[in-house]
């Protein structure tokens, strides 16, 4: 069964860095739009940033010239840099496909941005 695994999230001061991988298992990877997603509490899950499968991206307007998505489909990998974090990234971020397909959904990993 395909999953998806993310890592990489943390607690992060203002302004600072991380880099989120996601990692999956089966050949679903290769032929789909991958995004990046975040969720806050009573929130609805966003589309941060997308990537297509030959590397064309999308960003929410919010992130745009901070966060860089790319992948490896060698690897089955997508990451997500963010640079110049804010405490209003604070959120747990998942990957999925774009659109989303729902048992894909993982634990996803969570990212604090806080002083």
């Amino acid at each position: 069964q395909v999953q998806l695994v993310e890592s990489g999230g943390g607690l992060v001061q203002p302004g600072g860095s991380l880099r989120l991988s996601c990692a999956a298992s089966g050949s679903i990877f290769s032929f789909n739009v991958m995004g990046w997603y975040r969720q806050t509490p009573g929130m609805q899950r966003e589309l941060v940033a997308r990537i297509g499968v030959t590397g064309t991206t999308n960003y929410l307007d919010s992130v745009k010239g901070r966060f860089s998505i790319s992948r490896v489909n060698a690897k089955n990998t997508v990451y997500l840099q963010m640079n110049s974090l804010k405490p209003e990234d604070t959120a747990v971020y998942y990957c999925n496909t774009d659109p989303p397909i729902g048992f894909l959904w993982g634990q996803g990993t969570q990212v604090t941005v806080s002083s």
